[in-house]
């Protein structure tokens, strides 16, 4: 099969526009032109009764997408945690969908299973977390955790004779959830989708920063009538704080729990040897998630599920045709993930982690942890701005006083367009957060960020 005209001058054309967009965004403004009730009906409303040149398609949705794209791989974009997208990655996830490999099977795509299965080992290296572990390269952190949560479902339930992915949830033993009172949403979901249920999780009473109180953990963990599935906390979302793994994770095995670790972007401080010392007790741990399009900049959408014991990963998750070959020499990529169809997207991440090297890696977290304390610093200098958590990571929250005032500094800020926070809440106030995460981020663009924020709330001071 050859590409035609059209369909060569439709790749060339997306490869240019896409090559140019990203080289835009260093000057660009950091919001969008316009927000979601603008763009109804842009695209069209019925089906096209008749096609058009693939070059021409490329460029319109290009002409009319642009004005509601965010920019989310900017070094100026501070809000949430978007790592941005390594043009490495971008590259190697332009011949991912070229490839068009379904990367379900070792035997169906040899290649892409030995690439993924290098990058996994690669990470479990920096991570420094046991090298024999099982594996599954998801979308991110809340499938991650959801895999997590189900793999130590099998485990707690197997531990009581009880098979649940034959017999399900219905009149099986008890398994007590204990989680922090200040988790991320993402465990909670995973929770819900393995049938645990968000609501019943037992809430433990956490710190001024977002991190379990071991005390209050173990008072909670007497009240457990059976092995619990545990869910600790390697960043918090608006403090990136760490529950206090040393202390906890013991006494959990001793009671033949399970522990999980949300680690979405917290975990790469792993990788640092100067800031390892802050997760210290963490791969002790049963399993945990992290993501590779936060801290690695992988582009979307790029997570991992790691349990220290593949056989509840595997027994939770495999779901193998029977016109699926079954290897002896390598673990199937479907055995670890709910998906039987996917595509490549652990080869973006090898790229990057080729690409950087762990000298680079090592340099971009701790870059990013060292500006926080930078921008944190400079803030927290004039008399109207609080900054609400010691800065553990590369998390920001602050206040300017009352809420009202912080909403309006952030909406200045916002409609200003130089830089972009998000909102969020901590500890019943309104906040401005920060994070600060894109691998192209320097402290130009932290002083940018500084200054938008202190303009604006002397502006409306």
């Amino acid at each position: 099969m050859s590409l035609n005209a059209d369909e060569q001058r439709a790749i060339a054309t997306a490869a240019t526009l896409a090559a140019a967009y990203r080289d835009g965004l260093g000057t660009a403004p950091a919001v969008p032109e316009v927000r979601p009730e603008a763009m109804v009906g842009r695209f069209g409303e019925g089906v096209p009764d008749t096609g058009a040149l693939a070059d021409a398609v490329i460029r319109e949705v290009v002409e009319t997408a642009t004005p509601g794209l965010h920019s989310h791989a900017s070094p100026r974009f501070f809000g949430y945690v978007c790592g941005g997208s390594m043009p490495a990655g971008v590259a190697a996830d332009m011949l991912v969908s070229a490839w068009g490999q379904n990367s379900a099977s070792s035997w169906e795509s040899p290649a892409v299973a030995e690439i993924e299965q290098v990058m996994c080992r690669w990470c479990l290296d920096l991570l420094d977390l046991p090298r024999d572990s099982g594996v599954g390269v998801v979308t991110g952190a809340t499938v991650a955790n959801t895999q997590a949560i189900m793999a130590a479902r099998h485990a707690l339930l197997d531990s009581e004779g009880w098979d649940v992915e034959e017999r399900g949830m219905f009149g099986a033993p008890e398994v007590p959830v204990l989680i922090g009172a200040d988790c991320h949403s993402a465990p909670l979901a995973g929770l819900r989708y393995a049938g645990f249920g968000a609501a019943r999780a037992i809430r433990v009473e956490t710190d001024d920063q977002g991190r379990i109180r071991p005390e209050a953990f173990e008072a909670a963990l007497k009240g457990c009538a059976a092995p619990p599935l545990v869910i600790l906390q390697a960043g918090q979302i608006n403090t990136g704080a760490f529950d206090p793994f040393a202390e906890i994770i013991p006494m959990v095995r001793e009671r033949g729990g399970w522990t999980h670790v949300d680690g979405a972007f917290g975990l790469w401080l792993r990788a640092v040897p100067d800031l390892r010392n802050r997760l210290a007790g963490v791969e002790e741990a049963d399993s945990w998630a992290v993501d590779l399009h936060k801290w690695l900049s992988a582009p979307y959408d790029a997570g991992l599920c790691i349990t220290r014991d593949r056989g509840p990963l595997v027994a939770a998750m495999t779901a193998r045709g029977a016109y699926l070959p079954d290897p002896s020499n390598t673990w199937e990529p479907s055995d670890s993930t709910l998906e039987l169809s996917r595509r490549a997207r652990g080869v973006p991440s090898y790229v990057i982690l080729k690409h950087l090297g762990r000298a680079g890696v090592q340099e971009l977290v701790a870059r990013h942890c060292r500006l926080a304390k930078r921008a944190a610093d400079r803030l927290s200098q004039d008399p109207g701005i609080e900054v609400l958590n010691e800065v553990s990571a590369n998390q920001i929250s602050l206040s300017c006083g009352s809420d009202a005032l912080t909403a309006a500094v952030l909406a200045r800020v916002h409609d200003r367009g130089k830089v972009y926070p998000s909102h969020g809440a901590w500890r019943g106030r309104q906040i401005i957060r920060i994070s600060i995460i894109n691998y192209a981020t320097t402290e130009t663009d932290v002083d940018l960020l500084c200054d938008e924020i202190l303009s604006a709330r002397r502006a409306l001071a």
